[in-house]
């Protein structure tokens, strides 16, 4: 395992201690005595892979990273590729978290099975002093949608005389409100009915085109003269 070695514009990735102890020697606010070494070579023989930080003075550190990387070139390119793959898994989060909002938001009208778990305050009798009790409430209501359920519930527990004002509740997005949409057969049903609906107008609309394109100056003509009638 080498090293990767940082000291505010300096760097290096060292390969052995005679490299780590040659480029701090360079740097001249640094003193490298026996105990800057026995440190250094303590943090390189242990399985700690986390970042170790050397004092140099009050607010001042030498970083160093245990790497896999050959050289330097190797390491900033390791460490641009790291960066990348944090970014790509940070998009992926926000993409989650809007499709999970997406979800909520999406009109469905009808029943819904709820449960949401929330901090409700409750005063201990004997002591007088209140504290927090998760507490569960269930509930079959109609919405409009996941979050309407949601904000209904809230709404309803908000103004409830039993539960107290400063009791916590959570989000949406959380894993404390769970749903059912009850309806979701009658919603398909009721959608595979309006396509049957649909598809004898679709072919009375097409049939009504077709005969208007068949009879597409007649039309005009008829239109022009009751237009000109208008017009006098």
């Amino acid at each position: 395992m080498n090293l990767y070695v940082r000291y505010f514009d300096h760097e290096t990735l060292a390969t052995n201690m005679d490299d780590v102890v040659a480029f701090l020697s360079s740097i001249r606010e640094i003193k490298v005595d026996d105990s800057v070494i026995d440190r250094i070579l303590n943090f390189a023989d242990s399985n700690d892979m986390n970042p170790f930080r050397l004092k140099v003075s009050y607010s001042n550190y030498v970083l160093f990273l245990k790497t896999e990387a050959k050289d330097l070139a190797e390491f900033k390119y390791l460490e641009k590729m790291r960066k990348e793959q944090r970014s790509d898994n940070r998009m992926t989060m926000a993409d989650r978290k809007r499709t999970q909002m997406e979800m909520l938001n999406e009109p469905h009208i009808g029943w819904y099975e709820a449960s949401l778990m929330f901090k409700r305050v409750v005063q201990n009798p004997d002591t007088g002093k209140c504290q927090y009790v998760d507490t569960l409430f269930k509930v079959k209501l109609k919405a409009k949608s996941a979050l309407d359920a949601y904000n209904r519930i809230i709404d309803h527990l908000q103004n409830r005389q039993d539960v107290d004002p400063r009791s916590q509740f959570p989000s949406a997005k959380s894993n404390s409100f769970e749903y059912t949409f009850l309806d979701a057969e009658r919603e398909a049903a009721e959608q595979m009915a309006a396509a049957q609906a649909s598809e004898p107008l679709a072919e009375q609309a097409a049939q009504i085109a077709n005969e208007m394109e068949g009879n597409g100056n007649q039309e005009t003509q008829n239109y022009d003269s009751e237009a000109a009638a208008f017009a006098q």
